[in-house]
């Protein structure tokens, strides 16, 4: 769709103009410095917007000037990265490419979080592949867009439990499940973490990369649902509660054995003490 730049700089009646830019078929407008600004459409009509503002103030300049024509999904599309975190690589279906698919984890950006972007989400990748053993049960608690679940069975785990409270997130996390071949380990759940543990139990696992204040409150559910040798991976917390998130895991009887922090996140596995 090809659209307009109008810019206007009213005279003597300021609102007047306004209103005849609305009048005229402008959707929003916003001010820099002493002029309205606003952007149209092919649909709207120049010459009568023009002429309706100058009727409204006669004083008032205008300008319209053409704004390029851009391909705003190709563009967006430019925008997201693969990252490649140890030997798992989390790319978009046009990155992925002639990737290994047994090291690459094809995640189709939408709204549920976990495209590789943050730094929350390579720290648990790359604690992961530390820590998790071929046959691993896992459960992977505000799976997201389950990349973090996707990557867990392709680093060897038996089965893997994605539980996501968010409806909106399940169908972009069954996708990526189903695109990546994965659905035989991984079953998406959508529920509450806290009640959807003891079902799942046991596990020799657990992901967490949610908020810090909700791994407080599931730390005893977590502790309860492993398996005796049982770990965990907690992320989402930023590198100032380092102290105190490692002080509150030591009370809960938690011993932190590695730890991961880029940028303002840290993130850290732990066993029970």
């Amino acid at each position: 769709m090809s659209w307009t730049t109008v810019r206007v700089r009213p005279s003597a009646d300021r609102e007047a103009a306004l209103a005849a830019l609305f009048a005229a078929g402008a959707l929003g407008v916003h001010e820099d410095g002493d002029a309205l600004v606003t952007q149209v459409d092919a649909s709207v009509d120049l010459e009568a917007l023009t002429a309706a503002v100058r009727a409204a103030d006669p004083g008032a300049a205008v300008e319209t000037a053409r704004l390029p024509d851009v391909d705003w999904t190709e563009a967006w599309k430019r925008g997201v990265r693969a990252h490649t975190v140890g030997a798992l690589t989390v790319a978009p279906p046009w990155l992925a490419g002639a990737a290994d698919p047994a090291r690459t984890i094809v995640i189709e950006p939408e709204m549920a979080f976990g495209t590789g972007e943050h730094a929350t989400t390579r720290g648990v990748l790359g604690l992961l592949q530390q820590v998790l053993r071929p046959g691993d049960r896992v459960a992977d608690l505000g799976a997201g867009s389950a990349v973090l679940s996707i990557a867990a069975a392709k680093l060897g785990a038996s089965r893997v439990a994605a539980i996501e409270l968010d409806p909106d997130a399940i169908g972009n996390a069954e996708a990526n499940v189903a695109a990546n071949g994965v659905g035989g380990p991984v079953r998406v759940i959508q529920g509450d973490a806290a009640l959807l543990l003891p079902l799942v139990a046991p596990v020799d696992l657990v992901l967490a990369n949610i908020l810090s204040s909700v791994i407080r409150e599931l730390l005893p559910a977590i502790a309860a649902a492993l398996a005796p040798g049982g770990r965990a991976i907690f992320s989402g917390i930023m590198t100032s509660e380092r102290d105190e998130m490692r002080a509150a895991l030591a009370g809960a009887g938690w011993r932190v054995t590695a730890e991961y922090e880029e940028e303002a996140w840290w993130s850290a596995a732990a066993v029970r003490a």
